[in-house]
């Protein structure tokens, strides 16, 4: 399997975008086999270069996870990003975990502080990592992956210091290993446009910074997701949303328009790829893609 950071190297030299997905382990073997079978296939479609499997809360999901990297990677032959926290894990467990990764063949990490289950102020494991520069700087030393990761165009929502202050310790993952981040997820590109200058003529950062873009299927779902994660929705996009009401099919429509749009002025403006939150469902990413005409 490639390495993420190559693909990135390889698609600038070509001048082409870098195209991912990320995926959630689901709840419940009807939604395993609805994933597995039905939505990654379908997502193929939108010929991605990679795939994402996120972490539930404190590792809930560690297992699933890497069963659903290992599926991908096996079935589709396309390299799997797999997520790793901090989160109630220790170093050696950390080490442990590493060790499953490298035998699956999955050569790639996003390494992120994480949420703790049940929400709630983040706390270090005794023996682990307070913070994710620490896990980078250790998964660098540990073996040879490519990691990724996160990055807040708005800010983190737990830094009460405010979005400058983060974007600095973002500069630290990089300094201990980060070969590419991938942000959370925006409705405003001037955030992201403001994020990347910053990023590249302040802190001197170079290496890819990947837009986290996710096409609205309803109104009250992308409430909740920003919500928890602390994007905020534009005043006329939620004017919008508002009109919309509960016509959830007219919100689907809309959220793809609206992604196009989004996706057609980052790629203009340079953006090295695209990272879609897929939800676990095919059909509004893959036809924002076929609008911008790479599927």
């Amino acid at each position: 399997m490639r390495f993420i950071r190559d693909i990135y190297a390889a698609k600038k030299a070509a001048g082409k975008p870098v195209v991912s997905f990320e995926f959630f382990p689901p709840k419940t073997d009807e939604g395993d086999r609805a994933l597995l079978e039905k939505q990654i296939p379908a997502l193929m479609a939108g010929r991605p270069d990679f795939c994402s499997v996120t972490y539930g809360a404190g590792g809930s999901t560690r297992e699933k996870t890497l069963t659903i990297v290992d599926r991908i990677q096996r079935e589709h032959r396309l390299p799997a990003l797999a997520h790793l926290t901090c989160v109630n894990h220790t170093r050696e467990e950390v080490r442990a975990l590493l060790d499953k990764i490298s035998a699956l063949d999955c050569k790639n990490i996003l390494a992120l502080r994480g949420d703790p289950p049940g929400g709630g102020e983040f706390k270090a494991t005794s023996g682990g990592f307070e913070y994710s520069s620490q896990l980078v700087k250790f998964i660098r030393e540990a073996g040879n992956f490519s990691i990724g990761t996160a990055g807040f165009p708005e800010g983190h929502i737990a830094n009460r210091i405010g979005k400058l202050d983060d974007w600095r310790h973002l500069r630290e993952k990089v300094d201990a290993g980060a070969d590419f981040i991938i942000t959370q997820l925006f409705f405003d590109n001037n955030d992201y446009f403001e994020f990347r200058d910053h990023l590249a003529g302040k802190l001197g950062v170079q290496v890819p910074l990947v837009p986290g873009v996710i096409a609205i299927l309803n109104a009250a779902q992308i409430t909740r997701f920003t919500q928890l994660c602390g994007s905020k929705i534009p005043p006329a996009l939620r004017a919008r949303l508002d009109e919309l009401g509960n016509d959830d099919e007219a919100a689907l429509r809309f959220g793809i328009e609206y992604a196009t749009q989004q996706c057609e002025a980052l790629l203009r403006a340079g953006a090295p790829g695209l990272h879609f939150y897929t939800l676990n469902k095919a059909h509004s990413t893959v036809q924002v893609l076929k609008n911008l005409g790479l599927a």
